[in-house]
């Protein structure tokens, strides 16, 4: 076997050979060996089957198995021969050739990547400065309005007049379509905050104006994409009448009140004002880091700090971004794509230095986690996502299970390392 290794760069190793005939045609012997001590055919006994029954029974199997083994036989040789450990291995390899020749010899070409070294001191030059947001007595204030509505009670109004939008009423409704009740159409002292978007789109905004007692013709039309497929995209004509409206009565701020809120029996107002203060200073530190900061942070340790990258993990990233891409594309597009490969090959190149400086981010990133002392672990990442899918009110176990099944908690994982790290690095956990 014919093996030739050269190195790229520090990152990137080429591997050469030729794989002869006879390797593969004593590998075929030796598989068949093997599978007829394991093999039941008729007319033998049980582990006695000759090798030349199993080949012709089996024959291209047998070959495309004894080419890989002695594919894996050339690339190990050729690991050997460059020294490499095996840890150091990432990713697969790129096949550059792999030709069967008409002698029966294969030749391969093909890169390995290893993973890089990664020198990150002096990584503090590469940390922006900023000032630390402060809250102002506007924004505390807002904050206890947001409360005094949040926690207000809904009361019958004093006098009459007509729905005004931010109203609680009380309705009576029953749907129909071409004349005829639908299920689930209809409903009797129905509560509904105007302006809540409880409602089809357009249903609410007919309520405002209706008076006490009136009955009024609310005509809608479903969505396309309404749940009930029998209704979707239909119009239908709802008849209302309204019994009550109500308006709502902010709360009262006061210790009671802060006290119910943060759960502490010892609570004041001045209290819940200073959980209201760290609460906007955590808002506006969060919008400085996500839309300033982080971006900058990154900007600048990929511009600090050169090394090589594996050419497979750049090419996986490649791939990613031109899939993205292709997701937004119209069939038209996507064909255009197809029908020319140079395009495809141009757009390749077009992300090639976004891709690079994503992949040299990640390490550079992974290499300052270590370094820091920074980890996150499993039950940490199924928590936030645990929490992320409570607050958009969708099923948590569903929602990690279809994480797990489409192996995406690596990246989640990565994420919510970097963003420790970063929040380390900026200071902002003493800030």
């Amino acid at each position: 076997m014919k093996v030739e290794v050269n190195k790229i760069d520090d990152a990137n190793v080429a591997i050469k050979g030729e794989i002869d005939k006879s390797v593969i045609e004593t590998n075929v012997d030796r598989l068949a060996r093997e599978a007829g001590k394991q093999m039941k055919v008729d007319g033998f006994r049980k582990g006695k089957v000759p090798p030349h029954v199993v080949k012709k029974m089996y024959g291209e199997k047998l070959q495309q198995d004894a080419e890989s083994d002695a594919l894996k036989s050339l690339v190990d040789f050729g690991i050997a021969q460059a020294k490499i450990e095996t840890a150091d291995i990432i990713g697969e390899p790129i096949f550059k050739k792999y030709d069967k020749k008409d002698d029966g010899s294969i030749e391969v070409e093909l890169e390995m990547s290893l993973r890089p070294k990664v020198d990150v001191s002096g990584y503090e030059k590469a940390i922006p400065k900023f000032e630390k947001p402060e809250a102002t007595e506007e924004e505390i204030e807002a904050k206890l309005e947001d409360i005094k509505n949040q926690q207000g009670t809904y009361q019958k109004i004093k006098r009459k007049r007509m729905v005004r939008d931010g109203d609680m009423v009380v309705i009576d409704f029953e749907g129909f379509i071409d004349g005829e009740p639908f299920e689930g159409g209809k409903a009797e002292k129905f509560n509904l905050k105007i302006g809540s978007g409880q409602f089809i789109p357009g249903f609410e905004d007919q309520i405002i104006g209706m008076k006490y007692d009136e009955e009024k013709d609310v005509v809608v039309t479903f969505p396309e994409e309404y749940q009930a497929a029998d209704l979707a995209g239909k119009e239908a004509t709802f008849k209302v009448k309204l019994h009550e409206i109500q308006e709502q009565v902010p709360a009262e701020i006061n210790d009671e009140l802060a006290q119910k809120l943060l759960n502490d029996e010892k609570a004041t107002v001045e209290t819940l004002k200073e959980r209201l203060k760290d609460q906007v200073v955590n808002e506006k530190v969060a919008k400085l880091y996500n839309e300033e900061l982080k971006p900058k942070l990154i900007e600048a340790l990929v511009k600090q700090f050169d090394f090589a990258l594996p050419n497979n993990i750049v090419e996986q990233e490649i791939d990613a971004k031109i899939n993205a891409k292709a997701r937004e594309m119209s069939e038209e597009e996507l064909q255009a794509y197809k029908d020319n490969p140079e395009k495809v090959e141009a757009l390749r190149e077009e992300v090639r230095e976004e891709a690079e400086n994503s992949v040299k981010a990640t390490f550079i990133v992974d290499a300052l986690a270590k370094e820091q002392g920074v980890t996150v672990d499993d039950q940490e990442v199924s928590q936030a996502i645990y929490y992320e899918a409570m607050m958009s009110g969708q099923d948590p176990q569903a929602v990690i299970k279809y994480y797990q099944e489409n192996n995406l908690l690596p990246a989640v994982k990565m994420g919510m390392i970097e963003d420790k790290l970063f929040g380390k690095l900026l200071g902002l956990d003493e800030k």
